[in-house]
């Protein structure tokens, strides 16, 4: 019987020296994701059994291992949304340290800067498809064949490919303000010679007819 109580003790102390070794680790490990996460420290537990203490500070560690992963992984998540925005904008990404665990206010300014982005970049989407479709009429009414690079991007390249830059932007507006001055110098010559021609046929006294017949151009 002492043997066998003996035998007990042994494994008692045993499991004992087991969890506080656990327990010392799984502190340890909790400080460590706590830096990372950037989270108050934890409190130690008080009129708790060891073995409790040592399940609950490893419940503790599973939680916060998956607020971790979940936040590495927005990160991730994120970076790639900023890239595809950045690369359509030509911008530059927003600065956050991507080996880093991201705080939550990080995470939080990173999806407030994206949804400025994807707003500021649906609205020059917009104001390039209008000034395509403008661009685009203008050079038919002028017999414009596009004979620059930017030219050809604008009016047969994809829209989703193309590169809304602030430059770009500038350029497709002065583009359209140049179309706009070719036709109304175009106008403004046609009107002259209109006026040169209904002033020769009163002095010629062409005749009605004859002068319709010509309108039509």
């Amino acid at each position: 019987l002492q043997s066998l109580l003996d035998m007990m003790v042994a494994e008692e102390e045993s499991l004992k020296e087991r969890l506080l070794k656990s327990i010392a680790l799984c502190r340890k490990e909790l400080d460590t994701l706590c830096r990372e996460l950037q989270l108050d420290p934890c409190e130690a537990e008080e009129e708790s059994t060891i073995l409790q203490m040592e399940k609950n500070l490893r419940t503790r560690v599973e939680v916060m291992l998956k607020q971790k992963r979940d936040r590495k992984q927005e990160l991730k998540t994120l970076q790639e949304q900023d890239r595809d925005l950045c690369d359509i904008l030509c911008t530059t990404p927003f600065c956050i340290d991507s080996n880093a665990v991201p705080s939550l206010e990080d995470l939080d300014r990173y999806r407030r800067h994206l949804a400025s982005l994807t707003v500021e970049k649906e609205q020059r989407r917009e104001e390039f498809v209008s000034s395509k479709r403008q661009i685009i009429l203008l050079m038919e009414e002028l017999d414009h064949t596009p004979d620059t690079s930017f030219e050809r991007d604008v009016v047969c390249e994809d829209e989703e490919a193309f590169c809304l830059s602030t430059d770009n932007i500038a350029a497709l507006q002065n583009l359209l303000q140049q179309l706009e001055a070719r036709r109304s110098l175009n106008e403004a010559v046609c009107a002259e010679l209109r006026s040169r021609i209904v002033a020769l046929w009163e002095r010629l006294q062409v005749p009605v007819e004859e002068r319709e017949s010509s309108a039509v151009h």
